[in-house]
């Protein structure tokens, strides 16, 4: 059974940064493609980045230039940098492998003064 597991979300104020951590077991990060998605209350779960297995990387337009995605192919771990965080960042966040409908937790990121 797939089983992956969100850590790094908490409060942090507007500015401010998180690095999410995505520790997958049983998938290889290193030959899947996975993506990072967010769903705030009352909205559809939207995709703001994804890896693919060589490295390639594409990210949602409300984040470009203040996300980056990263992997550790040896950790079978997938990250994602947040910097100059927004309140409407504001989210519950979930890694998954793209197109094979494993989900995680997800972890909360809440961007409030």
């Amino acid at each position: 059974q797939v089983h992956l597991v969100e850590s790094g979300g908490g409060l942090v104020q507007p500015g401010g940064s998180l690095r999410l951590s995505c520790a997958a077991s049983r998938i290889s990060v290193r030959l899947n493609a996975f993506g990072w998605y967010r769903q705030a209350p009352g909205t559809q779960r939207e995709l703001v980045a994804s890896i693919q297995g060589n490295g390639a990387r594409n990210y949602a337009e409300p984040v470009k230039g203040r996300f980056t995605i990263s992997k550790d192919d040896a950790k079978n771990t997938v990250y994602l940098q947040m910097n100059s965080l927004k309140p409407e960042d504001t989210a519950v966040y979930y890694c998954t492998p793209l197109g094979r409908n494993y989900w995680g937790q997800g972890t909360q990121v809440t961007v409030s003064s």
